[in-house]
């Protein structure tokens, strides 16, 4: 993101911090991506005051909205003001495989602006779109069409309706337990190649950028690597009998 933006996302964050501090109300941000995350987590200390809290949909989701306020603190809870819409084909034998560009492609010529959308969990024909409460209508109401295939769509109204996320548990092996070798074997990358990651800006570890590619990752941190995915740490690394390290991690497909 460039640096004005940051700026400007950062006032704004300011001034929902204290809008919520001073009226004793919760404020939400619109969907942070990873680069804006990161800009928020060099003010979380100075935010602090106003209790702000990341909330996405779901467990580990990629974009993120910051709630200010706290249930403790202003004596009630909150509605989160993120709804999931279940968007499938009218005809599933006639339908394309759609992916999550095709899907991100349908809703921004709708004019939708990125930040009042949050993940988009595509399957071969049918997604799960996290958006903002404020554009969940209009969604509903004019997204009838997607590459070549018309869908309709469907707010999510129980938890239970929206698909749990399964990671594919991977054991690997690698000589330390550095973000770059881990990478590397993950996504069975060259070394430049995972070093490119770094230098783009590419990785981030539990939502902050990380430019160190020797940087140490434990046991329940999460690593986006920008075009390829996520994966979590599950287990503390142990050292085999040719003195690897031998680590198992949970990948998001």
């Amino acid at each position: 993101m460039p640096e004005n933006n940051n700026g400007i996302l950062e006032n704004r964050l300011r001034d929902l911090a204290e809008r919520s501090y001073n009226q004793n109300i919760f404020t939400f941000s619109s969907f942070l991506s990873l680069g804006e995350q990161d800009a928020y987590f060099k003010l979380e200390r100075e935010l602090s005051y106003a209790s702000p809290k990341l909330i996405g949909g779901y467990e580990n989701a990629e974009r993120v909205v910051v709630r200010f306020g706290s249930p403790e603190a202003l004596g009630y809870e909150a509605d989160t003001p993120i709804r999931c819409i279940h968007i499938t084909p009218l005809l599933e034998k006639f339908a394309d495989k759609l992916s999550h560009r095709d899907f991100l492609g349908a809703l921004m010529n709708l004019g939708i602006e990125r930040d009042v959308l949050g993940d988009i969990k595509a399957g071969e024909k049918e997604c799960y779109l996290f958006c903002l409460d404020s554009i969940a209508d209009f969604i509903c109401e004019n997204l009838d069409k997607v590459k070549h295939t018309n869908v309709k769509c469907t707010v999510v109204t129980e938890k239970e309706d929206f698909p749990e996320e399964v990671p594919e548990e991977l054991v690997i092996q690698v000589s330390s337990a550095r973000t770059d070798s881990i990478i590397s074997k993950v996504y069975n990358l060259s070394r430049s190649d995972s070093l490119n990651l770094f230098r783009e800006g590419k990785v981030f570890i539990n939502g902050r950028l990380c430019e160190n590619n020797s940087k140490q990752v434990s046991i329940g941190d999460v690593v986006n690597a920008r075009g390829y995915g996520k994966f979590k740490l599950a287990s503390e690394p142990s050292l085999t009998r040719k003195g690897r390290l031998s680590i198992a991690v949970m990948v998001y497909r």
